[in-house]
């Protein structure tokens, strides 16, 4: 899986990291994660691991919530 050109824009920062680059990004566009509990530290975790582009985020809480 390639790497768009607005993709190449948003991470490049990360791209310019040695040793990381464009195969870097791949990975972790290619790696999914599951983040347990989505309290304080699991939401701000999600959130870095999104922006980050991780290409499959899965969240597991406990907890309820309801649509108002």
């Amino acid at each position: 899986m390639s790497l768009s050109p607005s993709e190449l824009e948003r991470y490049s920062r990360q791209l310019s990291i040695r040793g990381f680059g464009v195969e870097g990004q791949k990975k972790l566009k290619n790696s999914k994660v599951v983040v347990v509990g989505v309290g304080g530290l699991g939401c701000l975790s999600s959130l870095y691991l999104a922006a980050a582009g991780v290409g499959r985020i899965v969240l597991v809480d406990k907890g309820r919530f309801t649509l108002k």
